[in-house]
Protein backbone atom coordinates (compact mmCIF):
# COMPACT_ATOMS: atom_id res chain seq x y z
CA UNK A 1 0.00 0.00 0.00
CA UNK A 2 3.53 2.66 0.44
CA UNK A 3 3.92 2.76 -3.29
CA UNK A 4 6.28 4.82 -3.95
CA UNK A 5 6.49 6.33 -0.81
CA UNK A 6 9.73 7.17 0.30
CA UNK A 7 8.21 6.97 4.11
CA UNK A 8 8.06 2.88 4.63
CA UNK A 9 6.17 3.91 8.03
CA UNK A 10 3.85 6.81 8.90
CA UNK A 11 2.90 7.37 12.07
CA UNK A 12 -0.22 9.42 13.14
CA UNK A 13 0.50 11.08 16.41
CA UNK A 14 -2.22 10.57 19.26
CA UNK A 15 -1.68 13.56 21.66
CA UNK A 16 -3.72 12.38 24.66
CA UNK A 17 -2.77 15.44 27.43
CA UNK A 18 -5.66 17.01 26.20
CA UNK A 19 -8.99 15.75 25.43
CA UNK A 20 -8.47 12.05 24.66
CA UNK A 21 -10.91 10.16 22.94
CA UNK A 22 -13.10 7.25 24.32
CA UNK A 23 -12.00 3.98 23.16
CA UNK A 24 -14.71 3.41 21.23
CA UNK A 25 -14.04 6.50 19.24
CA UNK A 26 -10.83 4.87 18.66
CA UNK A 27 -12.29 1.65 17.38
CA UNK A 28 -14.62 3.90 14.46
CA UNK A 29 -11.65 6.19 13.58
CA UNK A 30 -8.53 3.77 13.42
CA UNK A 31 -9.68 2.20 10.30
CA UNK A 32 -9.82 4.90 8.52
CA UNK A 33 -6.31 5.60 9.69
CA UNK A 34 -5.39 2.63 8.09
CA UNK A 35 -7.44 3.20 4.79
CA UNK A 36 -5.29 6.89 4.76
CA UNK A 37 -2.55 5.04 4.59
CA UNK A 38 -1.21 5.31 8.14
CA UNK A 39 0.72 2.16 9.20
CA UNK A 40 1.33 2.81 13.03
CA UNK A 41 0.55 5.33 16.06
CA UNK A 42 2.98 7.14 18.34
CA UNK A 43 0.90 7.31 21.36
CA UNK A 44 1.93 10.02 24.22
CA UNK A 45 0.08 9.03 26.87
CA UNK A 46 1.10 11.65 29.50
CA UNK A 47 -1.44 11.27 32.57
CA UNK A 48 -3.59 9.19 31.13
CA UNK A 49 -1.09 6.66 31.57
CA UNK A 50 -2.73 3.72 34.03
CA UNK A 51 0.68 4.04 36.44
CA UNK A 52 0.40 2.24 39.51
CA UNK A 53 2.32 1.89 42.89
CA UNK A 54 4.00 5.10 43.73
CA UNK A 55 2.96 6.51 40.39
CA UNK A 56 -0.32 6.06 40.87
CA UNK A 57 -0.96 10.09 41.38
CA UNK A 58 0.18 10.89 37.67
CA UNK A 59 -3.14 9.57 36.70
CA UNK A 60 -5.79 11.79 35.68
CA UNK A 61 -9.04 11.28 36.68
CA UNK A 62 -10.16 9.88 33.86
CA UNK A 63 -6.84 7.77 33.03
CA UNK A 64 -7.28 4.44 30.90
CA UNK A 65 -7.70 1.61 33.00
CA UNK A 66 -5.07 -1.44 31.91
CA UNK A 67 -7.99 -3.16 30.01
CA UNK A 68 -8.57 -0.07 28.26
CA UNK A 69 -4.87 -0.04 26.90
CA UNK A 70 -4.92 -3.34 25.73
CA UNK A 71 -7.72 -2.66 24.02
CA UNK A 72 -6.44 0.04 21.97
CA UNK A 73 -3.31 -2.30 21.40
CA UNK A 74 -5.93 -4.73 20.30
CA UNK A 75 -7.83 -2.23 17.63
CA UNK A 76 -4.75 -1.27 16.60
CA UNK A 77 -3.97 -4.69 15.60
CA UNK A 78 -6.40 -5.48 13.82
CA UNK A 79 -5.74 -2.37 11.77
CA UNK A 80 -2.33 -3.51 11.26
CA UNK A 81 -1.07 -0.02 13.22
CA UNK A 82 2.41 -0.73 14.69
CA UNK A 83 1.95 1.14 18.42
CA UNK A 84 5.39 3.09 19.59
CA UNK A 85 4.52 4.86 23.18
CA UNK A 86 5.75 8.10 23.85
CA UNK A 87 7.18 8.34 27.44
CA UNK A 88 8.41 12.13 28.49
CA UNK A 89 11.55 11.81 30.69
CA UNK A 90 13.62 15.05 30.41
CA UNK A 91 11.52 18.62 29.68
CA UNK A 92 7.76 18.81 29.25
CA UNK A 93 7.41 16.97 32.55
CA UNK A 94 4.63 18.98 34.30
CA UNK A 95 2.36 16.06 34.66
CA UNK A 96 5.07 14.70 37.20
CA UNK A 97 6.94 17.48 38.47
CA UNK A 98 3.75 19.41 39.09
CA UNK A 99 2.72 17.22 41.94
CA UNK A 100 4.47 17.91 45.51
CA UNK A 101 6.02 14.59 45.96
CA UNK A 102 7.85 15.29 42.95
CA UNK A 103 8.48 19.36 43.27
CA UNK A 104 12.03 18.49 44.48
CA UNK A 105 13.38 16.80 41.02
CA UNK A 106 12.64 19.94 39.18
CA UNK A 107 15.62 21.74 37.66
CA UNK A 108 14.23 24.97 38.57
CA UNK A 109 12.13 25.09 41.82
CA UNK A 110 9.23 27.34 40.41
CA UNK A 111 8.91 25.30 36.92
CA UNK A 112 7.49 22.17 36.43
CA UNK A 113 8.72 21.48 33.06
CA UNK A 114 11.93 19.91 33.12
CA UNK A 115 13.61 17.08 35.46
CA UNK A 116 16.85 17.44 37.81
CA UNK A 117 19.41 15.78 35.65
CA UNK A 118 21.82 15.28 38.81
CA UNK A 119 19.31 13.67 41.54
CA UNK A 120 19.81 9.54 41.07
CA UNK A 121 15.82 9.75 41.81
CA UNK A 122 15.55 11.51 38.74
CA UNK A 123 16.50 8.61 36.53
CA UNK A 124 14.57 6.31 39.15
CA UNK A 125 11.35 8.13 38.35
CA UNK A 126 11.51 7.70 34.54
CA UNK A 127 13.10 4.54 34.70
CA UNK A 128 9.82 3.28 36.57
CA UNK A 129 7.62 5.52 34.16
CA UNK A 130 9.19 3.37 31.48
CA UNK A 131 8.66 0.31 32.86
CA UNK A 132 5.59 0.45 33.55
CA UNK A 133 4.43 2.10 30.12
CA UNK A 134 6.82 -1.06 28.22
CA UNK A 135 5.08 -3.63 30.80
CA UNK A 136 1.72 -3.09 28.85
CA UNK A 137 3.36 -2.91 25.98
CA UNK A 138 4.80 -6.54 25.61
CA UNK A 139 5.52 -5.98 21.52
CA UNK A 140 6.70 -2.39 20.92
CA UNK A 141 9.95 -2.44 19.20
CA UNK A 142 10.45 1.34 19.55
CA UNK A 143 9.64 3.62 22.82
CA UNK A 144 9.87 7.59 22.29
CA UNK A 145 11.75 8.89 25.28
CA UNK A 146 10.87 12.75 24.49
CA UNK A 147 13.59 14.72 25.58
CA UNK A 148 12.57 17.79 23.54
CA UNK A 149 11.98 21.50 24.61
CA UNK A 150 13.97 20.98 28.03
CA UNK A 151 13.99 24.68 29.07
CA UNK A 152 15.98 25.91 32.02
CA UNK A 153 18.33 23.52 31.77
CA UNK A 154 21.69 23.77 33.57
CA UNK A 155 19.54 27.15 35.51
CA UNK A 156 19.29 24.74 38.87
CA UNK A 157 21.82 25.01 41.67
CA UNK A 158 23.25 21.87 41.38
CA UNK A 159 23.22 22.38 37.27
CA UNK A 160 25.58 26.10 38.11
CA UNK A 161 27.88 24.27 40.12
CA UNK A 162 28.55 21.67 38.35
CA UNK A 163 28.98 23.87 34.93
CA UNK A 164 31.85 25.47 36.71
CA UNK A 165 33.88 22.69 36.26
CA UNK A 166 36.45 23.19 33.03
CA UNK A 167 35.08 21.13 30.28
CA UNK A 168 31.39 20.82 31.49
CA UNK A 169 28.16 22.54 29.30
CA UNK A 170 24.73 22.25 29.42
CA UNK A 171 25.07 19.86 25.98
CA UNK A 172 27.27 17.46 27.46
CA UNK A 173 24.78 17.64 30.79
CA UNK A 174 21.85 17.06 27.98
CA UNK A 175 23.82 14.58 26.04
CA UNK A 176 24.31 12.76 29.74
CA UNK A 177 20.86 12.22 30.84
CA UNK A 178 19.65 11.03 27.51
CA UNK A 179 22.56 8.17 27.75
CA UNK A 180 21.91 6.76 31.02
CA UNK A 181 17.59 6.93 29.93
CA UNK A 182 18.74 4.90 26.91
CA UNK A 183 21.15 2.45 28.92
CA UNK A 184 18.00 2.33 31.21
CA UNK A 185 16.32 0.83 28.11
CA UNK A 186 18.87 -1.04 26.79
CA UNK A 187 19.65 -2.86 30.31
CA UNK A 188 15.82 -3.78 30.82
CA UNK A 189 14.57 -4.16 27.42
CA UNK A 190 17.10 -4.57 24.98
CA UNK A 191 14.94 -5.12 21.79
CA UNK A 192 13.36 -1.49 22.59
CA UNK A 193 14.94 1.03 21.06
CA UNK A 194 14.67 4.73 22.78
CA UNK A 195 13.74 7.52 19.96
CA UNK A 196 14.05 10.99 20.28
CA UNK A 197 13.12 14.53 19.43
CA UNK A 198 16.26 16.40 17.96
CA UNK A 199 15.85 19.93 18.61
CA UNK A 200 18.21 19.63 21.80
CA UNK A 201 20.76 18.04 19.75
CA UNK A 202 20.81 20.22 16.22
CA UNK A 203 23.43 22.94 17.87
CA UNK A 204 25.93 20.70 19.91
CA UNK A 205 29.66 20.27 17.87
CA UNK A 206 29.17 17.14 15.95
CA UNK A 207 32.47 16.16 17.71
CA UNK A 208 30.82 16.43 21.37
CA UNK A 209 27.84 14.79 19.74
CA UNK A 210 30.09 11.71 17.95
CA UNK A 211 32.17 10.93 21.59
CA UNK A 212 28.56 10.83 23.88
CA UNK A 213 27.98 7.39 23.41
CA UNK A 214 24.13 8.38 22.58
CA UNK A 215 24.24 8.09 18.58
CA UNK A 216 24.70 4.07 19.13
CA UNK A 217 21.74 4.30 21.76
CA UNK A 218 18.62 6.38 20.22
CA UNK A 219 17.32 7.47 17.05
CA UNK A 220 16.74 11.12 16.33
CA UNK A 221 13.50 12.65 15.07
CA UNK A 222 14.23 15.55 13.09
CA UNK A 223 10.80 17.58 13.39
CA UNK A 224 9.84 20.42 11.40
CA UNK A 225 6.37 21.86 11.33
CA UNK A 226 6.71 25.35 10.22
CA UNK A 227 9.49 25.13 7.83
CA UNK A 228 11.41 26.55 9.85
CA UNK A 229 14.24 24.47 8.09
CA UNK A 230 14.15 24.46 4.45
CA UNK A 231 15.22 21.18 2.42
CA UNK A 232 18.40 21.97 2.25
CA UNK A 233 19.35 22.62 5.63
CA UNK A 234 16.82 19.41 6.60
CA UNK A 235 19.60 17.54 4.29
CA UNK A 236 22.43 19.02 6.25
CA UNK A 237 21.05 18.11 9.63
CA UNK A 238 20.97 14.66 8.22
CA UNK A 239 24.11 14.21 7.05
CA UNK A 240 25.88 15.98 10.35
CA UNK A 241 23.61 13.58 12.31
CA UNK A 242 25.03 10.20 9.80
CA UNK A 243 28.70 11.25 10.30
CA UNK A 244 28.06 11.28 13.83
CA UNK A 245 26.59 8.08 13.99
CA UNK A 246 23.42 7.40 14.23
CA UNK A 247 22.10 4.84 12.09
CA UNK A 248 18.62 5.39 11.46
CA UNK A 249 16.58 8.50 10.96
CA UNK A 250 12.92 9.56 11.68
CA UNK A 251 11.32 12.66 10.04
CA UNK A 252 8.65 14.55 12.11
CA UNK A 253 5.91 16.75 10.34
CA UNK A 254 2.39 18.09 11.35
CA UNK A 255 -1.10 17.53 10.65
CA UNK A 256 -2.82 19.79 13.65
CA UNK A 257 -1.31 21.89 16.47
CA UNK A 258 1.18 23.33 15.15
CA UNK A 259 -0.31 26.76 14.04
CA UNK A 260 -0.97 28.35 17.31
CA UNK A 261 -1.78 27.86 21.10
CA UNK A 262 -5.65 27.97 20.78
CA UNK A 263 -6.31 26.93 16.89
CA UNK A 264 -9.38 25.83 16.20
CA UNK A 265 -9.23 24.04 12.71
CA UNK A 266 -6.01 23.66 11.08
CA UNK A 267 -4.87 25.54 8.09
CA UNK A 268 -4.93 22.13 5.53
CA UNK A 269 -2.84 24.45 2.99
CA UNK A 270 -0.24 24.65 5.44
CA UNK A 271 0.42 21.62 6.20
CA UNK A 272 0.71 20.14 2.78
CA UNK A 273 3.22 22.19 2.37
CA UNK A 274 5.07 20.95 5.10
CA UNK A 275 4.50 17.48 4.04
CA UNK A 276 5.45 18.55 0.17
CA UNK A 277 8.80 19.85 1.74
CA UNK A 278 9.73 16.10 3.52
CA UNK A 279 9.23 14.69 0.83
CA UNK A 280 11.78 16.50 -1.50
CA UNK A 281 13.71 15.97 1.86
CA UNK A 282 13.45 12.33 1.37
CA UNK A 283 13.60 12.63 -2.17
CA UNK A 284 17.04 13.93 -2.38
CA UNK A 285 18.62 10.98 -0.09
CA UNK A 286 19.48 7.38 -1.25
CA UNK A 287 16.28 4.85 -0.59
CA UNK A 288 14.95 4.37 3.09
CA UNK A 289 17.59 7.57 4.62
CA UNK A 290 14.33 8.05 6.54
CA UNK A 291 13.09 5.40 9.10
CA UNK A 292 9.51 6.63 8.36
CA UNK A 293 7.43 10.01 9.62
CA UNK A 294 5.51 10.96 11.97
CA UNK A 295 2.43 13.15 11.85
CA UNK A 296 2.35 15.01 14.58
CA UNK A 297 -0.86 16.13 15.91
CA UNK A 298 -0.47 18.05 19.14
CA UNK A 299 -3.15 18.60 21.13
CA UNK A 300 -1.96 21.48 23.64
CA UNK A 301 1.43 22.97 23.51
CA UNK A 302 1.62 21.57 27.13
CA UNK A 303 0.44 20.34 30.18
CA UNK A 304 -1.49 23.50 31.52
CA UNK A 305 -1.84 25.05 28.00
CA UNK A 306 -5.44 25.67 25.95
CA UNK A 307 -6.81 23.13 23.93
CA UNK A 308 -5.67 23.62 19.71
CA UNK A 309 -7.29 21.69 17.17
CA UNK A 310 -9.90 18.65 18.29
CA UNK A 311 -8.75 15.21 16.44
CA UNK A 312 -11.75 15.13 14.85
CA UNK A 313 -11.42 18.57 13.36
CA UNK A 314 -7.82 17.42 11.99
CA UNK A 315 -9.02 14.64 10.24
CA UNK A 316 -9.23 16.40 7.16
CA UNK A 317 -6.04 17.66 7.38
CA UNK A 318 -4.55 14.94 8.00
CA UNK A 319 -6.27 12.33 5.30
CA UNK A 320 -4.76 15.04 2.94
CA UNK A 321 -1.21 14.89 4.42
CA UNK A 322 -1.30 10.94 4.38
CA UNK A 323 -2.75 10.95 0.61
CA UNK A 324 0.45 13.20 -0.31
CA UNK A 325 2.68 11.37 1.20
CA UNK A 326 1.76 7.97 -0.38
CA UNK A 327 0.81 9.55 -4.15
CA UNK A 328 4.15 11.59 -3.68
CA UNK A 329 1.73 14.91 -4.39
CA UNK A 330 -1.73 16.20 -3.83
CA UNK A 331 -3.24 15.80 -7.46
CA UNK A 332 -6.64 15.37 -8.42
CA UNK A 333 -6.65 11.35 -7.38
CA UNK A 334 -5.43 12.22 -4.16
CA UNK A 335 -8.06 14.92 -3.68
CA UNK A 336 -10.61 12.45 -4.87
CA UNK A 337 -9.92 9.94 -2.16
CA UNK A 338 -9.85 12.24 0.35
CA UNK A 339 -13.08 13.51 -0.41
CA UNK A 340 -14.31 9.94 -1.40
CA UNK A 341 -13.63 8.58 2.18
CA UNK A 342 -14.37 11.10 4.34
CA UNK A 343 -17.43 11.77 2.80
CA UNK A 344 -16.82 15.54 1.55
CA UNK A 345 -17.84 16.84 -1.55
CA UNK A 346 -15.40 19.45 -1.57
CA UNK A 347 -12.25 19.39 0.29
CA UNK A 348 -11.52 23.34 0.29
CA UNK A 349 -7.83 24.18 -0.15
CA UNK A 350 -7.65 27.56 1.18
CA UNK A 351 -10.25 27.49 4.35
CA UNK A 352 -12.01 25.14 7.37
CA UNK A 353 -14.24 22.74 6.11
CA UNK A 354 -17.28 23.56 5.53
CA UNK A 355 -20.80 22.83 7.53
CA UNK A 356 -21.75 19.60 6.16
CA UNK A 357 -18.07 18.25 7.00
CA UNK A 358 -18.26 14.87 5.69
CA UNK A 359 -19.46 11.52 7.39
CA UNK A 360 -16.17 10.32 8.67
CA UNK A 361 -16.20 9.16 12.62
CA UNK A 362 -16.26 12.77 14.45
CA UNK A 363 -17.55 14.66 11.51
CA UNK A 364 -20.21 16.07 13.37
CA UNK A 365 -17.66 17.75 15.79
CA UNK A 366 -16.09 19.41 12.90
CA UNK A 367 -18.80 20.79 11.80
CA UNK A 368 -19.94 22.30 14.94
CA UNK A 369 -16.88 23.80 15.52
CA UNK A 370 -16.75 25.27 12.47
CA UNK A 371 -20.18 26.80 12.88
CA UNK A 372 -19.54 28.13 15.72
CA UNK A 373 -15.88 29.09 15.29
CA UNK A 374 -17.43 31.32 12.58
CA UNK A 375 -20.52 32.78 13.92
CA UNK A 376 -18.78 33.53 17.09
CA UNK A 377 -16.06 35.38 14.66
CA UNK A 378 -18.52 37.69 13.02
CA UNK A 379 -20.30 38.07 17.12
CA UNK A 380 -17.49 38.84 18.84
CA UNK A 381 -16.20 41.39 16.26
CA UNK A 382 -19.09 43.23 16.43
CA UNK A 383 -18.62 42.80 20.07
CA UNK A 384 -15.64 44.22 20.49
CA UNK A 385 -16.56 47.24 18.23
CA UNK A 386 -19.31 48.36 21.20
CA UNK A 387 -21.95 48.57 18.93
CA UNK A 388 -24.23 45.99 21.05
CA UNK A 389 -25.90 45.82 24.48
CA UNK A 390 -23.29 42.97 25.52
CA UNK A 391 -20.49 45.70 25.13
CA UNK A 392 -21.75 47.28 28.74
CA UNK A 393 -21.57 43.66 30.16
CA UNK A 394 -18.05 43.49 29.22
CA UNK A 395 -16.80 46.31 30.10
CA UNK A 396 -18.09 46.24 33.89
CA UNK A 397 -17.41 42.34 33.94
CA UNK A 398 -21.20 41.76 35.11
CA UNK A 399 -22.21 38.33 35.74
CA UNK A 400 -24.58 36.49 33.12
CA UNK A 401 -25.77 33.57 34.73
CA UNK A 402 -29.54 33.85 34.83
CA UNK A 403 -29.24 37.36 32.37
CA UNK A 404 -31.84 36.45 29.75
CA UNK A 405 -30.64 36.40 26.55
CA UNK A 406 -31.87 40.00 24.55
CA UNK A 407 -31.85 41.65 27.59
CA UNK A 408 -29.89 45.32 27.98
CA UNK A 409 -28.44 45.96 31.46
CA UNK A 410 -27.22 49.38 32.38
CA UNK A 411 -24.05 50.54 31.21
CA UNK A 412 -22.02 51.22 28.19
CA UNK A 413 -19.02 50.20 26.63
CA UNK A 414 -15.63 52.04 26.67
CA UNK A 415 -15.07 54.09 23.73
CA UNK A 416 -12.20 55.26 21.88
CA UNK A 417 -11.79 58.84 20.71
CA UNK A 418 -13.90 57.38 17.07
CA UNK A 419 -16.88 55.95 18.95
CA UNK A 420 -15.73 52.33 19.16
CA UNK A 421 -13.51 50.05 21.54
CA UNK A 422 -10.00 49.07 20.36
CA UNK A 423 -9.64 45.40 20.41
CA UNK A 424 -6.02 46.09 21.23
CA UNK A 425 -6.50 48.21 24.44
CA UNK A 426 -9.26 46.12 25.50
CA UNK A 427 -6.82 43.61 25.66
CA UNK A 428 -4.52 45.37 27.68
CA UNK A 429 -6.79 46.04 30.29
CA UNK A 430 -8.36 42.86 30.97
CA UNK A 431 -7.22 40.93 34.10
CA UNK A 432 -7.41 37.31 34.18
CA UNK A 433 -10.33 35.99 36.31
CA UNK A 434 -10.85 32.91 38.39
CA UNK A 435 -14.02 32.09 38.77
CA UNK A 436 -17.08 30.39 37.42
CA UNK A 437 -19.68 31.15 39.53
CA UNK A 438 -20.83 33.52 38.90
CA UNK A 439 -18.91 33.60 35.14
CA UNK A 440 -17.89 36.66 34.09
CA UNK A 441 -18.10 37.76 30.48
CA UNK A 442 -14.25 38.73 30.21
CA UNK A 443 -12.92 35.22 31.08
CA UNK A 444 -14.87 33.80 28.23
CA UNK A 445 -14.61 36.29 26.36
CA UNK A 446 -10.63 36.61 26.55
CA UNK A 447 -10.99 33.06 25.80
CA UNK A 448 -13.16 33.08 22.31
CA UNK A 449 -11.20 36.11 21.01
CA UNK A 450 -8.00 34.18 22.34
CA UNK A 451 -9.07 31.44 19.84
CA UNK A 452 -11.11 33.27 16.83
CA UNK A 453 -7.80 34.36 15.24
CA UNK A 454 -4.92 32.53 16.91
CA UNK A 455 -3.16 33.97 20.09
CA UNK A 456 -3.37 37.70 20.60
CA UNK A 457 0.15 39.57 21.41
CA UNK A 458 1.09 38.72 24.70
CA UNK A 459 3.43 41.65 24.67
CA UNK A 460 1.11 44.16 24.50
CA UNK A 461 -1.36 42.94 27.65
CA UNK A 462 -0.64 45.06 30.61
CA UNK A 463 0.55 42.89 33.34
CA UNK A 464 -2.07 42.45 36.63
CA UNK A 465 1.07 42.37 38.82
CA UNK A 466 4.69 43.09 38.66
CA UNK A 467 6.39 40.35 36.21
CA UNK A 468 9.77 39.34 36.62
CA UNK A 469 9.83 38.62 32.22
CA UNK A 470 12.62 36.58 29.94
CA UNK A 471 12.50 35.08 26.50
CA UNK A 472 11.93 31.37 26.34
CA UNK A 473 11.53 29.44 22.41
CA UNK A 474 8.48 27.44 21.45
CA UNK A 475 6.90 25.74 19.03
CA UNK A 476 4.89 28.05 17.34
CA UNK A 477 7.65 31.35 18.24
CA UNK A 478 8.90 32.93 21.13
CA UNK A 479 6.59 33.17 24.39
CA UNK A 480 7.22 35.53 27.37
CA UNK A 481 7.03 33.61 30.75
CA UNK A 482 7.18 35.21 34.55
CA UNK A 483 8.61 33.47 37.80
CA UNK A 484 5.53 32.09 39.39
CA UNK A 485 6.38 34.06 42.56
CA UNK A 486 4.32 36.66 42.19
CA UNK A 487 1.03 35.96 44.13
CA UNK A 488 -1.55 38.63 42.51
CA UNK A 489 -2.31 37.02 39.12
CA UNK A 490 -2.35 33.45 41.11
CA UNK A 491 0.17 32.12 38.04
CA UNK A 492 -1.50 32.65 35.66
CA UNK A 493 1.47 34.45 33.55
CA UNK A 494 1.95 34.88 29.87
CA UNK A 495 2.98 31.49 28.71
CA UNK A 496 0.82 29.76 26.56
CA UNK A 497 0.27 27.09 29.72
CA UNK A 498 -1.36 29.93 32.18
CA UNK A 499 -3.13 32.40 29.69
CA UNK A 500 -5.80 32.23 29.24
CA UNK A 501 -7.06 30.72 31.95
CA UNK A 502 -7.18 27.16 30.62
CA UNK A 503 -10.67 26.79 30.11
CA UNK A 504 -11.72 24.37 27.14
CA UNK A 505 -12.63 26.04 24.19
CA UNK A 506 -15.81 25.80 21.71
CA UNK A 507 -14.47 22.58 20.38
CA UNK A 508 -14.77 21.15 23.93
CA UNK A 509 -18.23 20.51 22.64
CA UNK A 510 -16.97 17.46 21.23
CA UNK A 511 -18.40 16.16 24.67
CA UNK A 512 -19.61 12.94 23.19
CA UNK A 513 -16.56 11.87 22.20
CA UNK A 514 -14.37 12.88 25.49
CA UNK A 515 -14.05 11.03 28.39
CA UNK A 516 -14.57 13.85 30.92
CA UNK A 517 -17.99 14.92 32.36
CA UNK A 518 -16.21 18.48 32.87
CA UNK A 519 -16.40 18.54 29.44
CA UNK A 520 -19.77 18.27 28.43
CA UNK A 521 -20.78 21.12 31.47
CA UNK A 522 -18.21 23.61 29.56
CA UNK A 523 -19.49 22.68 26.61
CA UNK A 524 -23.28 23.46 27.82
CA UNK A 525 -21.83 26.75 29.17
CA UNK A 526 -20.26 27.49 25.45
CA UNK A 527 -23.51 26.79 24.11
CA UNK A 528 -25.51 29.38 26.47
CA UNK A 529 -22.71 31.84 25.47
CA UNK A 530 -23.29 31.42 22.14
CA UNK A 531 -27.00 32.23 22.33
CA UNK A 532 -26.24 34.88 24.48
CA UNK A 533 -24.21 36.16 21.85
CA UNK A 534 -26.62 35.97 18.79
CA UNK A 535 -29.06 37.30 20.77
CA UNK A 536 -27.23 40.30 21.48
CA UNK A 537 -25.47 41.04 18.02
CA UNK A 538 -27.94 39.29 15.33
CA UNK A 539 -30.16 41.25 13.59
CA UNK A 540 -33.79 40.14 13.52
CA UNK A 541 -34.31 37.04 11.81
CA UNK A 542 -30.62 36.03 11.75
CA UNK A 543 -29.77 32.76 13.60
CA UNK A 544 -26.99 32.12 15.42
CA UNK A 545 -25.39 28.11 15.72
CA UNK A 546 -28.01 25.59 16.73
Amino acid sequence: MSGSTPFKMRLVHLDLKGAPPKVSYLSEIFPLFRGLGANGLLIEYEDMFPYEGSLRLLRAKYAYSPSEIKEILHLAGLNELEVIPLVQTFGHMEFVLKHAAFAHLREVGPFPCTLNPHEAESLALVGAMIDQVLELHPGARWLHVGCDEVYYLGEGEASRRWLQQEQNSTGKLCLSHMRAVASHMQTRRPSVTPLVWDDMLRDLPEDQLAASGVPQLVEPVLWDYAADLDVHGKVLLMQKYWRCGFSRLWAASAFKGATGPSQAVPPIKHHLRNHVQWLQVAGSRPTDSLQGIILTGWQRYDHFSVLCELLPAGVPSLAACLQLLLHGGFDGDAKAKVENLLGISNLEMMDPVREGAGSFPGSNILALVTQVSLHLRSSVDALLEGNTPMAALVAHGTPVCGFAPGTSPAGSAPTTAGGSSSTRSWFSTSSPQHSDTPMRVSSPILQIASWRSGAPSYRSWRSPCSWLSTRMPWRSGWRRTCTPACSGCELYCRTSARWPPPHPHPPALAGTLLRTPEGRACARRLLLWAGVLCAANCQPGQQGPT
